[in-house]
């Protein structure tokens, strides 16, 4: 079948967009006849799904296939099977990001949308509340161990990637779905307000388009633009209306019999409060797998968390910051190379490195003692920068990645200690890193010794 790529639904959905594909009504529509909105609360606001046609003729076999694949109501059970891989290196399930963009069609064009009592906002209803609600819902009676949020997963082959497999117990919102809902409520509201052709919007939003390799793709800001628009409370608030909505719609009334208001609210709560943190306010994190990272050589020693330090450095070499994904997993593998073939080293020595493409991308990761800061390594984390920084600075939102957001997440996550220091490789050895111009930077950040 054609690659799971974002380039290749970009493709598929100009040729069912074309006049001459025989298709009655838009690609969501077709999306939804396919199962991608099969949950009782997606259908109480966009209705029964029209009639499964036949395969259109702009569509070769395998395409066809593949979209019929990524949109089944089976990717609802096993969301890996309906993910593709866009160009900034994030996962997205097509399900929820299809639904999102058909309400704002429907809004940008006057299409009704059922009033639902309570009111809830279709747009988030679609794409993230009633999954929210349903997956912190069915883990509040459980033995703690029920995933509500994640896990990640990695592609096979990023060049050519067919199979999406997760790293740990799936829940029903896996990082791919979380990506999905938050892009489908940003490209919903975009369309509500100017619509556009759908494959002229995610050609632009993803930058699948020629001319847009050098640069960040807009789907890399989802974390922030998504927190603009939808603040905790206003995440709570919706979350609370979704469950009432499902008390009384019949196939969910079932699961919500027994549970009072005051423990709907309780549920949203928490729901709201953990998809922000793990979704918002904690940043991406791109792991091994999908930067191509050779095994670990010998046995890696444990960390004991939580760790009293953060060392800043810069890679030196590559001396130039990388802006893409493909970029920045060449500069890891080749990193790794260095560290493992030249220095001897067991694995690449940071403990996570920084792109300029808007993600910090997992060496050692949390848990593993890194070799970044000789005599240091048990003590903290080595956090490097890809750029040469004696002269120039990192852009602001890169810099800002690393002390408003990575750091912030450390602590609350338990793996910092709250009073961390933080200091530059500089003040630990004999070395210049992490260049004059980072490290006076890093001289203002909270916690500089």
């Amino acid at each position: 079948l054609p690659p799971r790529h974002m380039a290749t639904v970009v493709q598929m959905v100009e040729a069912l967009e074309s006049p001459s594909h025989g298709i009655s009504g838009t690609v969501p529509a077709l999306a939804r006849a396919l199962g991608a909105c099969s949950t009782p609360g997606c259908r109480a606001v966009l209705g029964e799904p029209p009639n499964v046609p036949p395969a259109p003729p702009t569509l070769n076999q395998e395409q066809w296939l593949l979209f019929t694949q990524l949109l089944h109501h089976a990717a609802a059970a096993a969301p890996e099977r309906g993910a593709v891989l866009a160009p900034d290196g994030s996962t997205i399930t097509l399900g929820p990001l299809f639904a999102g963009i058909e309400v704002g069609l429907k809004r940008a064009l006057g299409w009704p949308i059922p009033t639902i009592q309570p009111p809830i906002d279709p747009l988030y209803a679609v794409t993230i509340t009633e999954a929210l609600g349903t997956s912190f819902l069915l883990a509040r009676d459980g033995d703690g161990n029920r995933a509500t949020l994640g896990p990640g997963g990695c592609w096979d082959d990023v060049d050519n990637p067919q199979n999406y497999t997760l790293v740990g117990p799936p829940s029903p919102i896996p990082d791919a779905v979380a990506n999905g809902a938050m892009d489908g409520v940003l490209l919903g509201a975009q369309l509500a307000q100017t619509p556009i052709p759908l494959a002229d919007l995610l050609r632009g939003y993803y930058g699948t388009g020629n001319g847009t390799e050098k640069g960040r793709p807009p789907s890399s800001y989802r974390r922030r633009d998504f927190g603009v628009l939808m603040p905790p409370g206003k995440l709570e608030e919706e979350v609370t209306a979704m469950l009432k909505v499902l008390r009384v719609l019949p196939p969910t009334r079932e699961l919500l019999k027994d549970v009072g208001l005051e423990e709907v609210v309780a549920v949203a709560h928490r729901a709201a409060r953990d998809f922000t943190e793990a979704y918002v306010e904690c940043p991406a994190i791109v792991p091994r797998c999908m930067w191509g990272a050779r095994p670990y050589r010998g046995t890696p020693k444990l960390l004991t968390l939580p760790l009293s330090s953060i060392y800043i450095h810069h890679t030196f070499v590559p001396s130039t910051p990388c802006r893409t994904f493909t970029a920045c997993a060449r500069a890891m593998r080749a990193m790794q190379r260095f560290h493992q073939d030249t220095r001897g080293w067991d694995d690449i020595g940071y403990s996570f490195v920084v792109g300029s493409d808007g993600y910090l991308y997992q060496g050692r990761g949390w848990h593993w003692v890194g070799a970044h800061t000789k005599g240091y390594n048990s003590k903290g984390y080595g956090v490097g920068y890809v750029g040469d920084f004696s002269a120039t600075l990192p852009d602001p939102d890169t810099i800002a990645l690393v002390r408003d957001e990575f750091l912030t997440c450390a602590v609350r996550t338990g793996r910092l200690h709250p009073n961390y220091t933080l200091r530059g490789h500089r003040q630990m050895g004999h070395t210049d890193c992490p260049g004059n111009s980072l490290f006076h930077e890093i001289e203002t950040w909270h916690g500089f010794e």
